[in-house]
């Protein structure tokens, strides 16, 4: 990598471009400045004889471009004890002449004229500026690949992908992705289970970069790995179980829509880059960085396709009640990642419903088979509200604490119905509680989040896995930028 410094010199500094009619129409400013104005050097960034009649110099490979912040051509700096004074940029004529102290400069030009983009912030090359110009901000280890190599499929070959496809992550692309953050590169988040590798925000980028994610996305993926690297979540455990279940990532916030975060129609499907390169990402880390990859950590019977993503965002600002955010304690203007051990989602269905009792007593119903009908405390579960089953709740001003209470309340279980044997099933509590009551679900293991399109009578489960210190508790953490 190479670093070169600001080599601006106290003086002025102008920095122009052929391709800009802005600059081409300064030129007899320019010569006259060369007269007049002590120090002057003329930067051109992309023709070396430009401009005519006017000494300057070269710069193609744009380092002074980059290191003096140049946006726009062209520009007029001055500089004075190491430190810049005055900067114009464009042709404004007034401001032109205010900082050279010349009354009559550019008699013969229009007032104003906009000016033109510069090379080095051009998007084709501004990626590969930041590596070259950035300073030692990579630290990872680069793998070189042969010329004659498929770099998409040496990836496949050296095991860094899910079974898909991934974005090859060079230095130009990691770059790029680290400036969807304000937080320092080498900053350690967490230590990656199950190896327990410190894991800073590059090396978050790098996977990121090869789930597809946008720099935009970072934050949120930085956040969701907070959460999941926690004694809470487990998710040295999630991924050891033989259980089917996975991280599940649940968006709230202003920003899921800033990013374009799916939270309606086929909010739990494909379509949306950050709802899947957002989930996909945090699984890659775990999986390239932590080392919990299948067959070994990862000891899933079966498994679910949520284990590649399972990312979604919840819809604010249509629910009638409040949100899984706040209803863990964050304001509403907050972006948050709450993370949940789910497996895959199944559809509840009741198109006949319009009275609230009658749709609690369904969900109630749907939900008492989470994992077994006869389990009781041990699982948790998110039950993922379509606005349609919500309008019925909203529509007798149900709150989400009694949409919650009343399916909870429905869910109380006597021990004879769920003791070993009875049903003629096997499985069941022990006889020592044939005759208490039981509840489904624990206080607070039943989370209520509202998504989903606006036309079908339809929600969906998801269930848990085994909560609490010997399983795992869902996590909410804030986003940062």
């Amino acid at each position: 990598m190479t670093v070169t410094k600001n080599p601006l010199r106290d003086g002025w500094t102008i920095i122009v471009k052929r391709e800009c009619a802005t600059c081409i129409m300064v030129v007899p400013v320019i010569a006259r400045l060369m007269g007049e104005l002590p120090s002057l050097t003329v930067y051109t960034q992309d023709d070396p004889t430009f401009p005519e009649g006017v000494v300057s110099v070269s710069d193609l490979d744009l380092a002074v471009s980059w290191h003096a912040d140049i946006d726009t051509v062209p520009t007029l700096i001055f500089r004075e004890n190491g430190v810049e004074t005055k900067r114009t940029f464009g042709w404004l004529r007034s401001e032109w002449r205010e900082l050279t102290g010349i009354a009559d400069l550019g008699n013969e030009l229009p007032d104003f004229r906009p000016g033109c983009g510069s090379m080095s912030v051009d998007p084709d090359i501004v990626d590969k500026l930041r590596v070259l110009y950035g300073g030692e901000i990579l630290h990872s280890r680069q793998i070189e690949i042969a010329s004659a190599e498929d770099e998409f499929e040496a990836m496949f070959s050296r095991g860094y992908t899910d079974g898909l496809p991934v974005v090859p992550p060079t230095p130009e692309r990691v770059m790029r992705m680290l400036s969807g953050t304000t937080r320092d590169p080498q900053e350690i988040v967490a230590l990656a289970p199950p190896d327990l590798v410190e894991l800073t925000i590059e090396k978050i980028a790098i996977n990121s970069v090869m789930a597809g994610c946008l720099p935009e996305y970072l934050p949120w993926v930085i956040a969701s790995i907070e959460a999941i690297c926690t004694d809470e979540f487990n998710i040295h455990g999630v991924l050891a179980t033989t259980m089917p279940v996975a991280p599940v990532i649940i968006c709230n916030g202003p920003g899921t829509r800033a990013i374009g975060m799916n939270s309606g129609v086929n909010v739990l499907g494909q379509g949306k880059r950050a709802n899947l390169t957002i989930g996909r990402a945090v699984q890659l880390i775990i999986r390239n960085v932590g080392g919990g990859r299948p067959g070994e950590v990862d000891r899933a019977a079966h498994g679910h396709p949520g284990k590649l993503s399972f990312c979604f965002a919840e819809d604010d600002l249509g629910s009638p009640f409040t949100s899984l955010a706040v209803s863990r304690g964050f304001d509403a203007t907050q972006n948050t990642v709450t993370v949940f051990t789910g497996e895959g989602p199944r559809c509840v269905v009741d198109q006949l419903a319009r009275e609230p009792e009658q749709l609690a007593q369904t969900l109630a119903a749907c939900l008492r088979t989470v994992h077994h009908p006869k389990l009781p405390f041990a699982f948790d579960a998110v039950l993922v509200l379509g606005p349609e089953h919500a309008r019925v709740f909203a529509q007798a001003n149900w709150s989400r604490e009694r949409v919650l209470q009343e399916i909870h309340d429905r869910l109380q279980m006597p021990g004879s119905e769920i003791v070993r044997g009875a049903g003629g099933m096997a499985e069941g509590v022990e006889e020592a509680f044939k005759d208490a009551t039981l509840s489904k679900f624990r206080q607070g293991g039943l989370l209520l989040v509202h998504a989903g399109g606006p036309a079908g009578l339809f929600s969906a489960i998801i269930g848990g896995w085994g909560n609490g210190t010997a399983g795992s508790d869902p996590v909410t953490k804030l986003v940062r930028p």
